[in-house]
């Protein structure tokens, strides 16, 4: 299955192009200064985020509107490789295998972790600042002198949004004000061309989720979101609890918004933030159970189980009150490592009552771990992992009584999330309208009480009979009246 995913490597290698090195050298902030604020935004340390605003390095001008310019060099950069929406308008098959940090393509930090939330001993790489060679035309810098929205509504490249924005009197206020340093990803006009012409007309309710989706009330210019996992929108759900965050990554098919839209033209500055040009729609995602549905070659065994024991139908209902929630996903192949005679018993008649406390355990509600922030409703409390350190979490799972032991490494972009001291997240944030999905290569599988005392033996990935399984849950079935989920 892993070759699989190597098959289109040839096809992104050509087609795997942002902007070229001139383009981005006219077109990008000059934060190679390293007394310039804005250059050390790239760095761990983010205190100066506001400071930014009159002091900012300078752009290029080389039109009336600078943003007509950077967007103009790179419509012929590259094609997107997603040339349509698809129907429910998030791709899953991106998401999956989008990811940097899937199974075996990431090293373990075991060496490296220290007491949590403590950064690592050893320092971060040092980094210098990359060398470039001056331009065949050297540009012609100013300060930024008009806001993000008025950079939108005069470019040429832009006017489907900007009819969008203008139509909601209260965002075009919010683009135009100075309460935050904006980051706006700014579709162009043919991003909008994506959407399929025979489509429903959206409703405005639906307009304005989408708008708000596009805009981040903090300051994140490239260098800043290399560094990221996920970023905080102005669109925030009634399930969620928390404003619907955005997944950025850097790989194959360069620097994407959730796995599929491409940066095209990036840190575009105006007087209240920047804007990034991408070159898809960034439809705000559905719920957790719906991406699960979405993509059966993966999942197919999961969607199984939570159809089998009626998880799939309760999380799915408007009955199953919550903000916010992860839910660690196995895929199909994280079951078969279960074995043939596990499977058999657990989608048995007799197993459905172990199925179902099972798939508990891999269910956190109101609580919702991201690889970069940590958010809990029932506390009212978030955590922002910052690029070096290590992170403890204790998520209290829908089994109850039980809880899983959550370790999160970051040292810088890279990144490692172990469950129960064994299972790692094999692709990270899957962001959902109702959570997070976190894929996991292995199965959950509760820790017993070591014999003679109270300590938890956890499960290894050791081979397992179909007898050591059922005492593992045994105590965990009889207690299925007084489940929460």
């Amino acid at each position: 299955m892993k070759l699989l995913h190597l098959l289109p490597l040839a096809a992104l290698a050509a087609s795997f192009v942002i902007v070229d090195e001139k383009v981005m050298q006219e077109i990008e902030i000059e934060s190679h200064n390293t007394n310039d604020p804005i250059a050390k935004l790239g760095r761990p340390c983010h205190d100066k985020l506001i400071e930014w605003k009159g002091d900012a390095a300078n752009v290029i001008e080389k039109s009336k509107n600078y943003l007509d310019d950077a967007l103009a060099r790179a419509a012929d950069a590259g094609n997107t490789l997603n040339e349509e929406i698809h129907a429910v308008a998030y791709d899953v098959n991106a998401w999956l295998e989008g990811s940097l940090y899937s199974e075996g393509l990431y090293d373990s930090f075991e060496e490296d972790e220290e007491e949590p939330h403590h950064p690592p001993h050893r320092g971060p790489p040092h980094h210098k600042p990359p060398h470039h060679g001056k331009p065949h035309h050297p540009p012609h810098h100013h300060k930024p002198n008009i806001t993000v929205y008025e950079l939108i509504a005069k470019s040429k490249y832009t006017t489907k949004l900007a009819k969008l924005i203008n139509d909601d009197e209260e965002l075009v206020k919010t683009l135009n004000g100075t309460k935050a340093n904006y980051t706006v990803f700014a579709p162009t006009d043919k991003a909008f061309e994506k959407i399929p012409k025979h489509g429903k007309e959206p409703s405005k309710e639906f307009i304005k989720d989408l708008l708000l989706y596009h805009v981040s009330p903090d300051f994140y210019p490239a260098g800043r979101i290399l560094h990221s996992y996920t970023i905080p929108t102005l669109y925030e759900p009634s399930d969620l609890g928390h404003a619907q965050r955005l997944t950025v990554r850097a790989g194959l098919r360069g620097l994407t918004v959730n796995f599929y839209a491409k940066i095209v033209a990036a840190n575009i500055l105006g007087t209240n933030g920047v804007i990034h040009g991408i070159d898809s729609i960034i439809i705000p995602p559905p719920k957790v159970v719906s991406l699960i549905d979405l993509f059966p070659t993966e999942f197919s065994t999961l969607t199984l189980g939570l159809t089998k024991t009626g998880l799939f139908d309760k999380m799915n209902s408007t009955d199953y009150p919550h903000e916010g929630g992860t839910f660690f996903a196995p895929s199909n192949f994280a079951f078969k490592k279960l074995g043939p005679k596990i499977n058999a018993f657990l989608f048995s008649k007799f197993g459905t009552p172990y199925l179902k406390a099972l798939l508990q355990y891999h269910i956190v509600v109101n609580q919702t771990l991201y690889s970069d922030a940590f958010f809990d409703a029932a506390e009212g409390k978030s955590v922002m992992n910052k690029p070096g350190g290590y992170y403890h979490f204790d998520l209290p799972t829908a089994l109850k009584d039980r809880s899983l032991a959550v370790d999160v490494s970051r040292f810088g972009p890279f990144i490692e999330i172990k469950i129960n001291r064994f299972s790692r997240v094999t692709v990270h944030d899957g962001v959902a309208k109702d959570g997070v999905i976190q894929v996991v290569g292995n199965v959950l599988i509760p820790p017993k009480k070591a014999p003679g005392s109270n300590e938890l033996v956890y499960w290894e990935g050791e081979e397992m009979s179909e007898e050591e399984f059922k005492e593992r849950l045994e105590p965990l079935v009889e207690k299925g009246e007084n489940l929460e989920l």
